[in-house]
């Protein structure tokens, strides 16, 4: 049984769609000139990447895909699929497969919440790469949603599309120029589902959202990751916390560090940029907490200090020797202390 049994796809791209909308108005000339535009920063944005970090990678080793907000939710559904497949194999091996009708609900009552956060998150991202679709990833932009940023900044919009180009073909160099990347991350999800119970991470995990949303019990802050509370799951997330903030810090660097080159307003833009990645109103900062998305943006400011603090110490060279080994990655512990990362890698 795959997780195409047991979550009814369709309909999570239905209702994802529905809740995410269609994204600001713009004329089809506009569009047309966005996704122009986008695909040439994104080409562009390979030599820099490559100029700066001294990783190669091969030109179009992945497509790119400029998307609207129903196409990242299709795309994020298909990866999902893939992903929740351990998962579901566990719920199977120890309950057997849901029959009849208590399949065809259960797969629509998951399908509709699964659906709901794809519909929240769908309206925020900007870019994806995406390791785990075959053969090599691939890049996602999601125009919408960048328009809808750049106007809210009051950005300088061919600056701002490139400088988020920079970022996304970080992360599409970071796994085409690291093959052992996308193997190492996709062992560490299976080891993760290998310690899942099914049934505690559905009830605690919808009921730790329901929490959140009412802004938590006695003042606790929560999030579906808190499930996760066993002493081998915690050294597991650990572990993927270590590699993320690394991914997400190392792109941040990167799009920082290119753009004063060729993005004459770069600085203004991460001013406004981090101010907003605060998010914007109650609902928005309690369903980001809820999801866990704190802890992502957390990933973005350690995972920048950590590069920093290596480069500054050693060079963007001797940095470099974390992507020759699973080994030379950061722990969690090392993102926050840097110079404990050389002391033991270097």
């Amino acid at each position: 049984m795959t997780a195409a049994d047991m979550i009814d796809w369709d309909l999570a791209i239905s209702i994802g769609s529905r809740l995410a909308g269609s994204g600001p108005e713009v004329s089809r000339a506009e569009a047309d000139a966005v996704v122009a535009e986008l695909r040439d920063g994104a080409t562009r944005s390979t030599g820099l990447v490559r100029d700066y970090t001294g990783l190669v990678s091969a030109d179009a080793t992945a497509p790119l895909l400029v998307v609207d907000r129903p196409g990242w939710i299709r795309a994020n559904a298909e990866s999902f699929d893939v992903l929740l497949t351990p998962f579901v194999d566990k719920v199977t091996e120890k309950k057997g497969p849901p029959a009849g009708i208590s399949r065809t609900v259960g797969s629509r009552v998951t399908g509709a919440e699964i659906g709901a956060v794809l519909g929240f998150l769908g309206g925020k991202v900007l870019g994806q790469f995406d390791p785990f679709h075959d053969p090599s990833g691939r890049l996602l932009l999601v125009a919408p949603n960048i328009v809808h940023v750049e106007r809210e900044l009051e950005a300088d919009p061919r600056d701002f599309r490139l400088w988020v180009c920079l970022h996304e073909e970080t992360h599409r160099v970071q796994f085409t120029a690291v093959p052992w990347m996308r193997d190492h991350l996709s062992a560490q999800i299976d080891r993760l589902s290998e310690t899942v119970e099914p049934t505690k991470l559905l009830d605690d995990g919808l009921k730790r959202l329901s929490e959140a949303l009412r802004g938590g019990q006695s003042g606790q802050r929560g999030s579906l990751l808190d499930v996760l509370g066993t002493p081998e799951q915690r050294a597991i997330m650990d572990e993927l916390t270590g590699v993320m903030s690394l991914l997400e810090g190392h792109a941040d660097v990167v799009m920082d560090g290119v753009g004063p080159s060729v993005i004459p307003t770069v600085v203004a833009i991460r001013k406004k940029f981090t101010r907003r990645r605060q998010g914007v109103g109650v609902l928005d900062k309690l369903l980001r907490r809820a999801l866990g998305l704190d802890a992502k943006m957390a990933q973005y400011r350690d995972g920048a200090r950590f590069v920093r603090g290596v480069v500054d110490k050693v060079g963007m060279a001797d940095f470099n020797v974390v992507w020759q080994d699973p080994a030379h990655l950061p722990t969690k512990a090392e993102i926050a202390d840097p110079a404990a990362w050389v002391t033991r890698v270097l």
